[in-house]
């Protein structure tokens, strides 16, 4: 069985990161899948999904991670060819990546005590986002 779902956001760029872990799970739980797998995936090239323990201190961190990694305030090749400014949000979405896989076991997502899936929106500006959830399995 292959169920497709979608998960709508709002969100306010610049590093912007939201736990979207409840929204998948609801998805899951209407789904009836009991063993499978569930890949969230981003259209779009300025947006990611990963796992981190959403906390405060942790959000912080990983922000300042990736403006140390790839700053907001270096010229891109992107922006000089398109002028939107936005040529760091593309190359943070390249390295995160657009998409997340996790096992689904007896109706359950096989996340950690302490991990949640996130959405982290890269862009200069706050944005509309939907979100693709594909359940497959049994």
């Amino acid at each position: 069985m292959v169920i497709s779902k979608s998960i709508e956001l709002r969100t306010r760029g610049r590093c912007d990161i939201q736990d979207i872990t409840s929204q998948v799970n609801q998805e899951v739980a209407q789904s009836g899948v009991k063993n499978g797998i569930v890949t969230v995936f981003v259209p779009g090239s300025t947006g990611g999904v990963t796992t981190i323990e959403f906390e405060s201190g942790l959000i912080s961190d990983l922000q300042q991670m990736f403006e140390r990694v790839i700053p907001t305030n270096i010229a891109y090749k992107h922006d000089l060819r398109w002028g939107d400014g936005n040529g760091y949000a593309h190359v943070r979405a390249s390295l995160l990546g657009p998409s997340l896989t996790v096992p689904l076991v007896d109706g359950r997502l096989t996340l950690g005590t302490w991990q949640q899936i996130v959405f982290v929106d890269f862009d200069n500006r706050p944005r509309s986002r939907r979100l693709i959830v594909q359940i497959v399995g049994e």
